[in-house]
């Protein structure tokens, strides 16, 4: 069945059902910890689909465990499909719900998030209501390296212009898309944009050029995050991404060394240039740098650690993440995505 011809029903009672979808691939790390935040919601009717994309851990086991949960198989990977896509159609098709929320695995939603969620949607009458969850940082390279990539993230794409219905940016986190059933039909849902590598994006233009609402904004207050938990997992992931989400990724390498290279660079010439020039141009750089970063919503002491280290490490990975999608060699969980590639995904 297409995700749009999917019949849906309400609650019987004044609140609607909230079919919350959940693609899970390998996920037996975080799973457990996410289901409990979801089945533990209050003041609102819903229902959990966990959908399990071959994986070969122990997700279906961890998923099946929780009461209330239905766990259902993603089924044979279309040609030219993402195993993500194919999982998110998969899941709608079973769900009931007025309102769909496409959320991760990795993720933790707070106390009452959802029911918060439907009335900030509904309060702004919106179509589609994505949050950019608090990203948890354990390791020093998540810590120095994610508040590079989402302070150009927060400029790339401004909360403010892609909730702006006047303006055609459009963008999304995949981590949280809480949508009206109605509406993700009547642009194809998933299904439209079945190759696109970044799905949330696409769904996101996709509702923007069908004159649907988008509101989208950080929310540390609803749902929080920890994306990549080893280095190899955030050198691949980000290699699968940047490429897509930034338009100039080599110029925008060369722009990040170059400020982060310019206070250290004064440092170095101190004993050629006078001191206090050195020093305050250095603090300049270094402060610019920092402010930047806190922008961000990050630590005082993560945006010291991406000031630092962080910059070149980002820099490091757009330059992979061009590499790899002019090559067609991007994978990502033993997946390769040659076919999307060569579609222009």
């Amino acid at each position: 069945m297409a995700a749009n011809e999917t019949v849906r029903r309400e609650s019987g009672n004044e609140k609607p059902l909230v079919s919350i979808i959940i693609p899970a691939r390998n996920e037996e790390a975080s799973l457990a910890t996410c289901l409990e935040s979801l089945t533990s919601q209050t003041e609102v009717n819903f229902e959990v689909i966990v959908v399990d994309d071959h994986s070969t851990d122990r997700t279906a086991e961890i998923a099946s465990s929780f009461a209330g949960v239905r766990l259902i198989e993603a089924g044979p990977l279309p040609t030219g499909w993402t195993g993500k896509n194919n999982a998110l159609v998969n899941g709608v098709c079973h769900a009931d719900g007025k309102w769909l929320l496409f959320t991760d695995a990795d993720t933790v939603h707070l106390p009452g998030s959802l029911g918060r969620a439907i009335a900030e949607a509904q309060e702004y009458r919106v179509d589609m209501l994505s949050y950019s969850p608090e990203q948890i940082a354990v390791t020093f390279w998540e810590m120095a390296v994610l508040p590079v990539i989402f302070a150009e993230l927060a400029r790339q794409y401004p909360p403010s212009k892609v909730s702006d219905p006047n303006s055609s940016m459009a963008a999304a986190n995949g981590q949280y898309i809480l949508v009206k059933s109605e509406a993700y039909d009547a642009v194809g849902g998933h299904a439209a944009i079945a190759g696109e590598i970044l799905e949330d994006v696409g769904l996101a233009r996709a509702f923007k050029a069908a004159g649907r609402r988008i509101r989208f904004r950080y929310a540390a207050d609803a749902v929080r995050t920890r994306m990549y938990r080893s280095w190899p997992q955030l050198r691949d992931g980000w290699t699968k991404n940047l490429a897509l989400l930034f338009p100039n990724p080599g110029r925008l390498a060369v722009r990040t060394l170059l400020w982060w290279a310019l206070p250290w660079l004064f440092i170095i010439l101190i004993p050629v240039l006078p001191r206090w020039l050195c020093f305050a141009t250095a603090m300049v750089g270094f402060s610019r740098n920092m402010a930047k970063l806190r922008r961000a919503n990050f630590s005082l002491t993560m945006a010291l650690l991406g000031t630092l280290f962080g910059m070149p490490m980002f820099a490091y990975l757009l330059v992979r993440s061009k590499r790899a999608h002019a090559k067609g060699t991007v994978t990502w969980k033993g997946r390769p995505y040659s076919e999307q590639l060569a579609a222009g995904h």
